[in-house]
């Protein structure tokens, strides 16, 4: 009998390319019946491995193949960075224990460039270890390659000493420099009087796989396959498979015992691991109370806090899941929860809850989650139950910049040897795998990013894309591989690496907690970060850690609860307002009125195109509102969102699966939104408990086909018995099976939908303060200009940075005339430090306003300057005040040696005589000022550009966009789907370039086309690149013609024309509207609120008063205009209607002409009226009070 010892699997990462599954179903094929994992230097498959192996009656043997440092694990010599290899099998419990002792220690303690163990550690942990001599990189193999069989012969006695189990490694892949060590091994295996074992260095599953493994290495390695000189596994073809027991004794004909030593080795392994044993570290109780009762007494305390006089339906709730925690043994758990949570209270970190804990009166009632679960009709069943017997998932979000603070808190409250984050791992998906392969075959960018744009971002299973699914459903793609033979090759050699795993990092929020040092349990590494400070993190992922029973929670890092706090700070300090972000009124007019426009940037969960859109017609004006959208704007569910608002608003009769279920749907219009409710019509139509109706959906997630057979059954079953028919049991069960799968748990729903209302609230009621927490936090100059272009809309000012008012962040500051504004910070400026801003304001705070330079240049310590901080500070103004921005720059060296003087005269302790009569004036006056001509306003604005992210002084557009407002047809910021499968004339500052190759070789770009409320990424093909190459460049501004297309989830923009715009010379429209001699397709679309087709261009307009306007189109050349067309739609707003139909007309009569206006009203029953109103005479006054009262995309010209 042969078993294999030495096998890598994908988590050897870039190396190893066996799936665990496939590996064992190959070893069960082939009748073997043990298998031993030995990855590089890790254990990461550890738990996979086992669990896969033992369910296929396979005995696993848990291993690894050691890095062993040449001295001692803590050098760092760059001469030593090449390791030893050695095999090292864990025998029994013992063994496994010291190898996660031994991993954990060559990672926190040995690694350099590999996670390397020593002698040292070996000695500490030798116990219950069967170790190989292992591969050719081994210290005896390197030592016998060396000719120094002596000092082989000392390593191997060394090893088998502290182990008593050793064995020297053959391996037979065909290369000639190993056939020569083999001899030499079985020379010194003869000598000392070691035995020998056969092992085969199993990189992947079978023999064809290996061109696949060369490409996983050329990923690994950034090489290509041409290259001659790169690393590449030597040997016989498909040699590192997984042989045959007859393969590999006919590889070692002369050896039998090396083949029989492999299973001698098997039969001693002896290791059981143990699972769902829980695992959860003691909560600290008062003397004499247990955790379940001290619960008790906390819950109760906070029950008669949280519902004054105790209602019955309150006491009740809270014995009932009390009695569920007491069953399950999870008040330890729940005690943990309450800890940090009232920690994160102590210290004004502010929190909530996601997931289905939010269900808990308990933890209503211990104040970590400010959810009330009977007001939102929560089911706590779906976060624990008797029946599903697994620990629930706590996952606690907190503010961004503090979840470090409670990461640190976990480690300081149980222990650091007993706390760490969990790791996980990234995967070649789809489009990634596309793109590595692509690179590893040197294929050129454009060809592979043609194709990787080929695969949809979705299936329409909702699931994840996988290539498979991308060729059914890609009918581009399916073409190109069909047809090329190199893009086949591509896409099958990445769908046979698809899945596997590319790296492992730390998971965003996973924590786990134990009861004893962890390594004790799973075995530990660095962070990813390589923050030397940070916890480690588990070599085992998410799942595996939940396996042994240990307490894992997630501590996520949320950016809106920062950005909640940060608001509520400045509204404070701005206005004097206390905030209590948890008595917010529910129900706000104003946040109704904001989210009805559909302006959400910066509102949680609402910000993305297609969610404003719904949130527009959604009207929302409660929270149950949000929490429904939330739930709903999902792949699946989404399909339900035009029913659950036109339900809402009267538009479509609510309707109910069955009259029984209105009291579980009526508060989402007969629209099945939750899992909850989904537990609820299992109970009520088949008598499940909530239980097992949490069992049932958990199932149906998993879509395992008997499962769902078996709860098919019993779901019939049990709606027989109360008395329903089978066709309507049957057409219930077919309704919520796929909800059971996508829909939200109502509980996330709801705790999001908060967050979501606190934010557009605070937006609504204090926008200064909020966009300044907003921009506070934006973190990216991308992120900053988003913000910007809503504070234009709002008409909020925005500051330049300043030196004598700037604190290091953004700030809000009020001027003389009670005007709020918003500051940029000394630290938004790019290439500034924060550091050195922090230095720069203490001395403003402490010494008052600089009065000069010179005075900044003496009173701020010299290490919160340098040259490159204080250039990129003078280039974005902050020291306008004190000098133009071209003489600063010129004489920035000059500045920089004279701070640097007064520094050394301040460490000297000089003192000056205005010291001594405690003047105001400097101690050391400046140099003079270099007299150089005054930077341009092109300079200026491409520093700031630069630097701060933004044009903020002006925008190299703004002239254009008043000068073409008739002819523009949006600002980018509305270029939305709207839009799709038209052409618009919009216009920009090109802000970047990437120049590509379409598959025949020919040249384009994508460029970045900005105006002050947005962006655009544009495609210039190139016919069209060829006609108007010298327009893209960095800072043009141009106005473009161009079709717009939806691509899944984002819009392509096809430059069809482009044209220069300049402020010193007339624009001519006839450079970017098409020949109207010549014939016009009858797909040209132009746009107002609905789609028009027309078979010339129109020449007129409505403009938006705004920045968030779609505007219409010409002046010039084209033929005039011929009629006003205006749509407007009835709302459920009676006396609304009445007074924009009054402004209407007024705008009307008052711009009396001779053109035509016709005016057609949609009605709420989908009907139109169509109405003739007085002539009119185009004038951009018209389109602007137009465009206030009906909005930017109500008129069209026509």
């Amino acid at each position: 009998m042969f078993t294999h010892l030495h096998t890598h699997t994908e988590f050897s990462l870039l190396d190893g390319l066996s799936r665990i599954p496939k590996l064992m179903d190959r070893a069960k094929e082939l009748g073997q019946e043990a298998i031993g994992l030995t990855d590089h230097g890790v254990l990461y498959g550890a738990i996979q491995f086992y669990k896969e192996a033992r369910k296929r009656g396979i005995k696993p043997i848990i291993g690894t193949e050691a890095y062993i440092a040449q001295a001692s694990r803590l050098d760092r010599d760059p001469q030593a960075k090449q390791p030893y290899h050695l095999t090292m099998l864990a025998k029994n419990e013992a063994g496994y224990r010291n190898l996660l002792a031994l991993s954990t220690k060559s990672h926190l303690e040995g690694y350099y460039y590999r996670p390397r163990m020593d002698r040292e550690i070996l000695e500490q942990h030798s116990e219950g270890l069967i170790v190989l001599s292992g591969c050719a990189t081994s210290e005896v193999s390197r030592r016998l390659l060396e000719g120094r069989f002596d000092d082989a012969v000392k390593a191997a006695h060394y090893y088998k000493d502290l182990f008593g189990d050793y064995y020297i490694e053959l391996q037979e892949h065909g290369i000639e420099e190993h056939k020569q060590l083999s001899v030499e091994l079985l020379r010194l295996a003869r000598e000392t009087g070691l035995p020998v074992v056969a092992t085969n260095d199993l990189h992947y599953v079978k023999p064809e796989d290996a061109t696949y493994q060369d490409i996983l290495l050329c990923i690994g390695t950034n090489s290509n396959v041409q290259e001659e000189n790169r690393f590449k596994m030597s040997g016989d073809d498909g040699c590192y498979s997984l042989k045959s027991e007859d393969e590999m004794r006919a590889l070692f004909p002369d050896l039998p015992e090396a083949i029989d030593n492999s299973w001698k080795i098997a039969e001693m392994c002896d290791l059981t691991l143990e699972f769902g044993h829980i695992r959860i570290p003691q909560a600290q109780v008062p003397q004499g109370r247990t955790s379940d009762e001290h619960l008790d007494d906390l819950c109760r305390e906070g029950l008669r806090r949280r519902y004054p006089g105790e209602p019955e339906e309150a006491v009740r709730r809270l014995e009932y899941e009390l009695d569920v925690v007491r069953q399950t043994g999870f008040a330890d758990y729940i005690l943990c929860v309450q800890d940090f949570a009232e920690h994160a209270h102590e210290q004004g970190i502010q929190m909530t809850l996601r997931g289905s804990a939010a269900a808990s009166i308990a933890l209503y009632c211990l104040d970590v989650t400010d959810i009330d679960p009977l007001e939102h009709r929560l089911v706590f069943e779906r976060f624990l139950n008797v029946e599903r017997k697994e620990m629930p998932d706590v996952d606690m979000d907190f503010a961004e910049d503090r979840r470090d603070e409670m990461i640190r808190y976990a480690a300081e409250r149980y222990g650091h040897d007993r706390v760490a984050q969990i790791i996980t791992f990234g995967t070649l998906g789809a489009k990634a795998s596309i793109r590595d392969v692509g690179r590893a075959l040197g294929m050129s960018y454009g060809d592979v990013d043609r194709v990787a744009r080929l695969v949809p971002s979705m299936p329409a299973s909702f699931g994840t894309m996988t290539i498979d699914a991308a060729l059914k459903e890609g009918a581009d793609l399916k073409q190109v591989y069909q047809t090329d033979p190199a893009i086949a090759k591509l896409i099958d050699t990445a769908r046979e690496l698809e899945g596997v795993a590319r790296h492992a990092s730390t998971h965003a929020a996973g924590v786990v907690i134990a009861p004893e040092p962890l390594a004790n349990i799973v075995p530990l590494q660095r962070p990813s970060s390589g923050n030397e400070d940070a916890l480690p993190t588990t070599q085992f992922a998410m799942g595996d850690v939940a396996e042994l029973g240990l307490l894992k929670m997630d501590f996520l890092g949320l950016t809106n609860l920062t950005i909640l706090a940060a608001a509520c700070k400045v509204i404070k300090a701005s206005q004097d307002v206390e905030i209590s972000l948890q008595d917010l009124p529910d129900g706000d007019e104003k946040v109704a009125q904001m989210l009805s426009r559909g302006e959400t940037f910066g509102v949680f969960q609402l910000e993305s195109a297609g969610m404003r859109r719904y949130v527009q017609e959604l009207k929302p004006n409660h929270i149950k509102d949000l929490a429904a959208m939330v739930a709903l704007y999902r792949p699946g569910p989404m399909q339900h969102i035009p029913t659950y608002i036109n339900a809402k608003h009267g538009r479509e009769k609510v309707r109910y699966p069955h009259p029984d279920l209105g009291d579980i749907l009526d508060e989402t219009y007969g629209v099945i939104v939750y899992q909850d409710q989904v537990m609820l019509i299992a109970q009520k139509f088949a008598g499940y408990t909530l239980g097992e109706a949490d069992v049932m959906r958990k199932a149906m997630g998993k879509k395992i086909r008997s499962i769902m057979k078996e709860q098919e059954q019993k779901f019939l079953a049990g709606a027989a018995q109360k008395g329903y028919s089978e066709a309507d049991a049957q057409a219930i069960f077919d309704l919520i099976l796929p909800f059971a799968g996508y829909a939200f748990n109502k509980a996330h729903s709801v705790s999001y939908g908060i967050i979501a209302y606190q934010t557009a609230y605070l937006k609504a009621n204090f926008p200064e303060e909020y966009m300044t927490a907003v921009m506070m936090m934006a973190g990216t100059h991308e992120r900053i200009a988003e913000a910007y272009g809503e504070c234009v809309r709002l008409r909020i000012a925005v500051l330049k940075p300043d030196i004598n008012a700037s604190e290091t962040n953004f700030s809000l500051q009020t001027g003389d005339d009670g005007e709020k504004a918003i500051r940029y910070g000394l630290a938004c400026v790019k290439n500034v430090g924060e550091g050195s801003c922090e230095g720069i304001v203490a001395a403003r705070r402490d010494g008052g306003p600089f009065k000069s330079l010179d005075d900044f240049f003496e009173r701020v310590d010299g290490k919160f300057l340098n040259k490159r901080g204080l250039e990129c500070l003078v280039k974005a103004g902050a020291f306008d005040a004190f000098a133009e921005r071209a003489s600063l720059l010129a004489s920035l060296d000059r500045l920089v040696t004279f701070a640097q003087n007064a520094q050394r005269q301040k460490e000297a302790g000089q003192t000056s005589l205005f010291d001594l009569l405690d003047e105001d004036e400097p101690a050391v006056q400046g140099p003079q000022l270099e007299d150089v001509p005054e930077a341009t306003k092109q300079q200026r604005l491409t520093w700031e550009k630069e630097l701060l992210g933004i044009y903020l002084s002006e925008h190299p557009f703004a002239g254009a966009s008043e000068e073409l407002s008739a002819l523009l047809d949006c600002n980018l910021v509305a270029l939305t789907a709207e839009f799709a499968g038209g052409d618009v004339i919009i216009g920009g500052v090109v802000t970047g370039i990437r120049t590509l190759m379409t598959k025949d070789g020919r040249s384009f770009i994508a460029a970045t086309l900005e105006d002050r409320t947005g962006s655009v990424e544009v495609t210039v093909w190139p016919e069209t690149l060829e006609a108007t190459r010298d327009l893209w460049v960095d800072g043009q501004v141009l106005v473009i013609s161009a079709r717009v297309k939806q691509r899944d989830d984002r819009l392509s923009v096809a430059v069809n024309r482009a044209a220069p715009y300049s402020d010193d010379s007339p624009f001519d429209p006839s450079s970017v509207l098409p020949d109207l001699s010549a014939p016009q397709t009858p797909n040209y679309q132009r746009y107002g609120k609905g789609r028009r087709k027309s078979g010339g261009r129109p020449n007129g307009g409505t403009q938006s008063n705004g920045d968030n306007g779609a505007k219409g189109s010409g002046n010039g050349k084209a033929p005039p205009p011929t009629q006003l067309k205006i749509v407007i739609d009835e709302t459920d707003d009676p006396d609304g209607d009445a007074e924009r139909m009054r402004a209407l007309i007024a705008a009307v009569r008052e711009s009396s002409g001779t053109q035509t206006a016709h005016l057609s009203v949609r009605q709420r029953d989908g009907k139109e009226v169509a109405l003739e109103l007085p002539a009119v005479s185009p004038s951009p006054e018209l389109t602007r009070r137009l465009s206030e009262i009906i909005g930017p995309w109500g008129a069209v010209y026509g």
